[in-house]
C-alpha cells in the first residue's frame, strides 16, 4: 500500500508490469518514469504521493486522447483517484509528453530493471532540465539532490539546457 510516499517493492513491481502490458497492447506507445519516483533511481528517496508516468499516446484520427488508456484501465478493474489511477495500490499519474523537452526525455530514457521487471526511467540530466522548466521550489531541491548524488554527464546536461532554452534558469539556480 502507498502510504506517505512509501511504496512496497512488490506493489511497485506489479504496477510496472501493468504499465508494460499496456505498452505491449498498444494503449501506450512509449512510457518512462519521471518526477520524484524517477529521481529515486539516482538519489536518496524523497517523499512522493504518486508515480509520474510520461508517455506518448497513439493517435486516433489525428487527435491524442487518454480515453483508450482510461477505458482499458477501467476494464482491468483499476479506478481513478483524483488525478491518478490506482494500479495495484500505487497512485499513477499519466502525463502525455506535451513539449519537446519531455519528448526528448522519453526518447532518451534509460532501460533498467526494477527488481525483476523491465522499465524505463528518464535520465537524471532530463530530470534536472524538467525541474528547471517547471521551476517550483521542490524542483530546485530535486536539482540539488540530483547534482549531489547522481552521476551527471555535465556535457549532456549543458546540451539539454541549451537546446530547450533553459540557460537563464540554470544561471539563476547555479550561481
Amino acid at each position: 500500500m502507498a502510504e506517505r510516499g512509501l511504496v512496497k517493492k512488490e506493489i511497485m513491481e506489479e504496477t510496472l508490469k501493468i504499465l508494460n502490458q499496456l505498452e505491449r497492447e498498444g494503449v501506450l506507445s512509449e512510457y518512462a518514469i519521471g518526477g520524484a519516483m524517477a529521481a529515486m533511481f539516482y538519489a536518496e528517496p524523497v517523499s512522493t504521493f504518486d508515480l509520474d508516468v510520461f508517455m506518448l499516446l497513439p493517435e486516433q484520427r489525428g487527435i491524442l486522447t487518454l480515453t483508450p488508456l482510461y477505458e482499458t484501465l477501467h476494464a482491468m478493474g483499476f479506478k481513478e483517484h483524483g488525478e491518478c489511477v490506482m494500479i495495484e495500490g500505487v497512485p499513477v499519474q499519466f502525463l502525455p509528453a506535451y513539449n519537446a523537452l519531455l519528448e526528448d526525455a522519453l526518447k532518451q530514457a534509460i532501460e533498467t530493471q526494477y527488481e525483476s521487471t523491465p522499465t524505463r526511467v528518464m535520465r537524471a540530466e532530463h530530470l534536472i532540465a524538467i525541474c528547471l522548466q517547471t521551476g517550483r521550489t521542490k524542483d530546485r531541491e530535486r536539482v540539488r539532490l540530483l547534482r549531489e548524488e547522481a552521476a551527471i554527464d555535465d556535457d549532456m546536461l549543458r546540451s539539454i539546457v541549451q537546446k530547450h532554452g533553459l540557460e537563464e534558469r540554470w544561471r539563476q539556480w547555479n550561481p
